[in-house]
Formats: C-alpha cells, structure tokens, sequence
C-alpha cells in the first residue's frame, strides 16, 4: 500500500543537505548492512510490519536482500542526476517468486516483489490547482523532498510488459512493468531503460531532473511473503556505459 507514500518514500529519515550525482552502490555496503552506505530507510505510518533488508554475499558480489512477510518498507537515496545527459538506468534484480494476486491497477493488489522508483524535481505550478494542494499539504506533513512526478518499474505477477498506468493511489506515479511472471523466478534479470523517455511516454512531456531512487519490496496488501534481490543501480549516458 503506496498512497501519498507512493511520492514520499524519497523523504523518510532525514534530509539529505547534498543530494549526490550517482546511486550509491549496495556492492560496496559491507555484509550484514541493514541500511547500506548512502541510503535510508523509507516507511509507511499506517504499515506496521516493516520489510527487512541486508546485504547478502551472492557469488561473490555484495547485494542488497529483500524479505517481505505481510510488509512493506523501502530504502531511498536522493541523487541529483539530468535525464537529459544521462538518461539510461541500468539494474539487475532477482525474485523467489512474484507476489500472488499482485498487480497494477487496485490498491488491494498493489503489491511487487521488486520495484524501483525514480522520482523527479517536478514543477509544482504546472500542474493543477487541486493537484498542486495535494502535493503542498504532503510536504507540509512530509518535508519539502516530496516530488511531484515519479516513475515505478516493477515485476508484476501477470499484468503483460510494457504496461504503463497510473498508481493505484495517485496519477503523479505511473507504474511500468519491465518484467511480469514466474518464468525467470530465481535469475538475475538485467534492465536498462531510457527514464527521459519513459517520463515523456507516462506524462506527455520532458523530464525533469531526477532528485531520488528507491528500492520496495512489498506484500501488506496481499498478506504473502516472497524474497528479492537488488544489485548496483546506475546511471548513464548510452545505454552501452
């Protein structure tokens, strides 16, 4: 369950004074690590259970561990990065399995065994006047890192890839399924998306900077308990880098 907290997970634990200009890697993160170097944790006040992350030896490389048991938490970092010069994230994931009963489109089953957001330093007075309070009452509650555009990508249980749609709970996050079903369950899946164009794609115009990443895995909704694995999130000028 994602709410206003869809666009707040950025915000949770504490301003950061300088955003920096690349993701922190979890391969550098030392073993055991709760909260890997440069990130922090992101919950939701009316979640109780919260889902455990650590960094994990997989093969010989440092990557963050995912298990969620009836949870939902996440971990962000804020960055500062033009999609304009580096538009390609790059990130490989990996799953047990794919939430059951998961999927884009109702907030009953807005649940993902791996997500993860871009959020972006979007312009408030461009969007509506009823949208705009929305956004300004979240950041008198939240802080002023509360962003007005997101990305999600996400591994769905069924809905088929390429999907782009609104969130459930709010259209300043549009959802992307980049992988969806069993078949890879188990394998390390490599993605590299061009976010300047997906923004164009979800919202009509160009993108603005991005000002955060984070990393969910989630099943508060649906009661079940799956395991993911996240590994080094970059970006990139080409998708080759």
């Amino acid at each position: 369950m994602l709410a206003v907290g869809s666009l707040l997970i950025c915000t949770v634990g504490g301003a950061v004074a300088i955003a920096p200009s690349r993701v922190t890697p979890f391969s550098t993160s030392p073993l055991g690590a709760q909260v890997p170097d440069g990130w922090r944790v992101a919950k939701l006040p009316k979640v109780p259970r919260a889902t455990r992350y650590e960094i994990v030896d997989d093969d010989g490389v440092h990557v963050l561990q995912a298990t969620a048991d009836r949870s939902m938490s996440g971990l962000s970092e804020s960055v500062t990065v033009d999609p304009s010069r580096t538009p390609w994230l790059g990130w490989r994931w990996k799953v047990d399995r794919t939430v059951p009963g998961g999927g884009v489109g109702a907030r009953d089953t807005d649940d993902y065994s791996a997500r993860l957001y871009v959020l972006f330093d979007y312009d408030l007075s461009r969007l509506p006047f009823f949208t705009r309070m929305k956004v300004k009452m979240a950041r008198a509650l939240y802080g002023d890192a509360v962003p007005a555009a997101g990305l999600c990508y996400v591994w769905d249980h069924g809905t088929p890839v390429g999907t782009i749609v609104p969130s459930a709970f709010t259209d300043r996050l549009r959802m992307i399924v980049v992988a969806s079903g069993d078949a890879r369950a188990g394998q390390w899946v490599r993605f590299r998306r061009d976010v300047a164009a997906d923004f164009e794609a979800a919202f009509g115009e160009p993108a603005p900077h991005v000002k955060g990443v984070a990393v969910a895995t989630d099943t508060d909704n649906t009661g079940t308990r799956v395991r993911a694995w996240y590994g080094d999130i970059r970006f990139a000028a080409t998708p080759s880098d």
